[in-house]
């Protein structure tokens, strides 16, 4: 009866009505997306505050706050100035959904089409949500993504919008590097900022976890390189920029078949090939889990520098031991070749870690290996052969 009084709502009989409801129980209140309350009604943290001190604190009860816009959950509950400030025994940032659940969503999809997916939607449950009757990958973009009426089609605009205030300067910079500009210079350059003002707005995208800068694995103090690159780490809002918005022109005319056209022909070397390192890379922990190799890495990452580029690159920093790996994301089986390239970059990483003892090899590949590379591996147990 309380809650149907919406002339006047008052929340302390709400939460006096929660308490005296089987009192002897621990009761768990939970209030999802708390910042669309606060948006709407800016005294509800200070309301909230004063029902905690007073009422809930010293009762048996738990209260959960989760929303899904970080800057105002930041600024709502977690900020200083927040009324709510110092209350909180604990909080979680919820990360993406990561690949090796991923199956569990779509459990009769091939692994290749389970990659493809992935690199589309991401690991946001809304958007997994939303592709789960698609009969494959290219029914789901068409009918989902490039389907006006569908809302991903504008959704990367509502989230910047609804998180930050200069929504064009962050476009623009997610745009940059979405098309291939990674350098702090280079996307100064393009977006007509200078590189020491873009601190600022890259910290912002880090923080919503939709950018991150990556060093070569080498480094020894990442935070201070110079070498330091910019990625998407949201598939799906690397996938919007480089197609959704690269093309919107286009889309407003109504060229959605030739749109099409253009995502058929590149998604997978454009795209889901380097969603698919980021998945090998992953999956590097899960097989040191399983005792795959013969010793334990403490990192793993990437290494490049001017004259080569290794997909994957596990250290021991104790002992020097490396594991180095290429990753493969095609519709042919992969041969000594490609064991062959990789061996040849050895030498530009030696001379960056100052004598390296061990060398192991790992070669993912999305359609396996021809029989030369797998009695190889047979032979040479440095050599290991992932089908992924």
């Amino acid at each position: 009866a309380i809650l149907k009084d919406t002339k006047a709502l008052r929340w302390e009989p709400i939460f006096e009505t929660l308490i005296n409801f089987k009192p002897k129980i621990k009761k768990i209140i939970v209030i999802d997306e708390f910042q669309f309350i606060g948006m709407n009604y800016p005294a509800f943290p200070s309301v909230i505050q004063s029902i905690w001190d007073t009422t809930l604190k010293d009762k048996n009860i738990m209260m959960i706050l989760s929303g899904s816009l970080i800057s105002l959950m930041q600024s709502q509950v977690l900020n200083y100035t927040s009324p709510l400030y110092g209350r909180r025994t604990g909080q979680i940032k919820l990360k993406q959904i990561s690949f090796k659940y991923y199956k569990e969503f779509f459990p009769k999809l091939s692994q290749r089409d389970l990659v493809l997916f992935y690199s589309v939607t991401g690991g946001v449950p809304k958007y997994i949500e939303s592709f789960l009757e698609s009969k494959n990958i290219w029914d789901g973009i068409e009918n989902k993504i490039l389907n006006k009426q569908s809302y991903l089609f504008e959704e990367p605009q509502f989230l910047l919008s609804k998180e930050v205030s200069e929504v064009g300067s962050y476009f623009s910079i997610i745009r940059a590097i979405a098309f291939g500009n990674r350098k702090l210079n280079a996307i100064s350059a393009v977006i007509g900022k200078r590189s020491t003002d873009m601190t600022k707005y890259l910290k912002v995208l880090i923080d919503l976890d939709l950018v991150e800068r990556e060093v070569p694995i080498t480094e020894d103090f990442p935070e201070k390189s110079k070498k330091g690159l910019y990625k998407l780490t949201d598939n799906f809002v690397s996938f919007w920029f480089k197609y959704v918005y690269m093309y919107a022109a286009d889309l407003e005319r109504g060229e959605k078949d030739y749109v099409f056209a253009q995502i058929k022909k590149s998604l997978i070397p454009n795209h889901t090939a380097f969603i698919y390192e980021d998945i090998c890379k992953e999956n590097m922990w899960e097989l040191q889990s399983q005792n795959v190799f013969s010793f334990k890495f403490n990192k793993v990452g990437r290494f490049w520098d001017a004259d080569t580029e290794i997909d994957i690159v596990a250290i021991n920093s104790i002992s020097k031991q490396l594991i180095l790996g290429e990753c493969k994301f095609t519709t042919s089986k992969k041969g000594l070749a490609v064991l062959e390239s990789l061996k040849l970059k050895e030498k530009y990483i030696i001379k960056n870690l100052h004598g390296s003892k061990t060398i192991n090899y790992v070669i993912f590949s999305s359609s396996g290996f021809k029989k030369e590379l797998i009695d190889y591996a047979g032979t040479d147990k440095r050599v290991v052969l992932i089908t992924l």
